[in-house]
């Protein structure tokens, strides 16, 4: 599990199948950050499949507080949507959209044999996934001088900082840091231990 410094994403998407008494079911995993993005891609499946009888999904959404969402599209309730939705909780990942397109093959599973359906395939797609942890960030924008820039080099290399962007003035520099958020105390006090430099946070994860 991530600690609440960090999360979880997969870098790209993936699928996997899953058969039983002649019913095909096939998981879509895809890096997803907003919930209009998910609506986008169940409907493009749809498109995709005509001859399916569902397209069931999870997703979350978020780094520190999350939209979550499940559907089991017309299954037996609990029987596809929660379980899809338990393997993103298992694998401990946000930002994940994960779709399942079921065909009918003729022969009731009953819901036991649905919820297995649906966690085994989700999990197959899961297991091929490139998994990333990133760390929670707070953003600053850091307005120095040019003589300063080895000082400011040094800070953000010590608190682990990444420059995001950055433009230089006649004078100086302005730059957009993100800075892990458990570093963040120490690299305001370093940074406001330097004459004439400001900062301002300009967001957060």
């Amino acid at each position: 599990m991530t600690d609440k410094n960090t999360y979880r994403i997969v870098k790209k998407p993936t699928e996997a199948e899953y058969r039983e008494k002649g019913s095909k079911f096939t998981a879509y995993v895809f890096p997803c950050e907003q919930a209009q993005d998910a609506k986008e891609i169940i409907e493009h499946l749809w498109k995709k499949n005509p001859g399916a009888v569902h397209v069931c999904f999870a997703w979350r959404f978020g780094k520190r507080n999350f939209e979550d969402r499940f559907s089991d599209d017309g299954e037996p309730a609990g029987s596809a949507g929660k379980p899809i939705f338990g393997q993103i909780i298992s694998f401990d990942l946000t930002n994940i959209l994960i779709a399942v397109v079921r065909y009918y093959g003729g022969t009731n599973l009953g819901v036991g044999g649905l919820m297995q359906a649906y966690k085994s395939v989700a999990k197959s797609a899961l297991e091929k996934s490139e998994i990333q942890t990133l760390e929670i960030c707070t953003y600053y924008s850091v307005n120095f001088q040019f003589a300063q820039t080895g000082e400011i080099m040094h800070i953000i290399q010590k608190r682990n900082t990444k420059i995001v962007r950055q433009n230089f003035t006649d004078t100086g520099a302005i730059i957009d840091i993100a800075c892990p958020v458990q570093h963040a105390e120490l690299f305001e006090k370093d940074i406001q231990s330097l004459p004439s430099i400001t900062f301002t946070i300009t967001g957060s994860d």
